[in-house]
């Protein structure tokens, strides 16, 4: 660059003295505007590259944040926010309680500065329509969940407006496994349900405690988050600063990507009591462009695709496992109440970010070594797959840390 910066400053100290005699020639001017164009094409990329730093920067200072509230708030409760948390009611209606699907987001809103929503979310809403305190379902037409917070946003993500209601591309890590993670082996009236493999744990109606889907659950659910149950860093066992507390996600632009996108309805063996079937997940992604899902797959309705719902505290928009490593595909087998893998994701080049345990942020690649995945979780073993899992277990002695 410096050489053509000498050539284009001699040769245009030479032309203005000819411009004095004679004015400037056509060839002149075309070697001007070819040595401009050369020095704007050898800027631009360092130009862009700089822009994504700067994002990528806000990005992990976001993520800070949401560390520092987390902590705070475990300061104030002595546990963290729950995810699929919230109010019940019976029977179960989406307009009188949000039957355990706010996430773990919404309890956080008071310490990131986000008083005046808490505020809202927590009174409710009186009228047009009446809103009761913590607010309807996560999808009914509720101002706050429709709200974009620019703390739960990385800026490098492009996502924006409908068919979504709010987004948010921070998750919480739920573990390494996928049997009763969605639900946490709780119904939405806060009672261990028996399942049929699909979705009856997380709505079903049942007013007793299934003591076999209790142990079972306990065995499967080994992230910091829990879905519907109280958790603190006093279970993390394995050390806070080897312990995935939250990742990043990418949200959809409705272009069926694997990484952004949801597939629903994928195969019932993707997870049931048997174990899991991981390949039945990639074996959606179309091997001529691998970054994108094949033509035809079921990517759910207009606002069930991922980060779409910051409210929601399902697998589909607010949480995630170290099971795929970062940037691989989301696959469900039924709908969006339904078990399935769901991976983290970002829109910066090679990898995501994580928020460690003691609030430390740092940069996953996609390469992160994941073990076995013809593997499935055995409770009480060490993860299957590999420094991934490890990190994302909080009490199976795994000591494996980065640095």
């Amino acid at each position: 660059m410096g050489v053509f910066f000498v050539l284009f400053t001699k040769g245009l100290e030479s032309m203005i003295k000819r411009k004095q005699k004679t004015g400037f020639t056509l060839v002149e001017l075309l070697v001007v505007i070819a040595i401009i164009g050369v020095l704007v094409g050898l800027l631009l990329p360092a130009v862009q590259a700089a822009r994504e730093a700067a994002r990528r920067m806000s990005c992990s200072n976001n993520f800070k944040q949401i560390g520092l509230g987390l902590h705070n708030y475990h300061a104030a409760f002595k546990q963290l926010p729950m995810n699929m948390g919230g109010t019940t009611h019976n029977p179960p209606d989406s307009n009188t309680s949000n039957r355990l699907f706010a996430s773990w987001l919404v309890g956080l809103t008071p310490f990131i500065e986000q008083q005046g929503l808490w505020e809202v979310i927590s009174n409710g809403a009186p009228s047009n329509p009446i809103r009761v305190p913590m607010g309807p379902c996560p999808w009914m037409n509720f101002e706050p969940w429709r709200t974009d917070i620019p703390s739960f946003r990385c800026p490098s993500d492009p996502g924006i407006g409908r068919p979504a209601y709010g987004r948010t591309n921070y998750a919480a890590c739920q573990g390494d496994s996928a049997r009763l993670v969605n639900s946490g082996g709780r119904n939405q009236q806060g009672f261990y349900d028996s399942n049929d493999d699909d979705n009856s744990d997380i709505t079903g109606n049942n007013e007793w405690d299934d003591t076999n889907t209790a142990k079972e659950a306990r065995g499967t659910n080994r992230g910091v988050f829990w879905a519907r149950h109280d958790t603190a860093f006093r279970d993390i066992l394995d050390g806070t600063a080897n312990t995935i507390m939250c990742g990043e996600i990418c949200s959809s632009l409705g272009a069926r990507e694997a990484k952004a996108s949801n597939a629903y309805a994928v195969n019932d063996a993707l997870v049931n009591q048997s174990g899991m079937v991981i390949q039945h997940c990639l074996d959606m992604v179309d091997p001529l462009r691998p970054q994108f899902y094949k033509s035809g797959t079921n990517l759910g309705g207009n606002d069930q695709q991922r980060a779409y719902r910051w409210a929601d505290g399902r697998l589909q928009y607010t949480a995630f496992q170290t099971i795929l490593p970062p940037n691989q595909p989301n696959c469900f087998r039924g709908g969006d109440a339904s078990q399935g893998i769901s991976t983290a994701g970002s829109r910066h080049q090679g990898g995501a970010h994580v928020l460690m345990a003691d609030g430390a942020v740092r940069f996953i690649t996609d390469s992160i070594e994941a073990g076995n995945y013809g593997a499935t979780p055995t409770a009480g073993d060490k993860s299957p797959y590999g420094l991934w899992g490890a990190l994302g277990t909080r009490a199976m002695k795994e000591t494996e840390g980065l640095e």
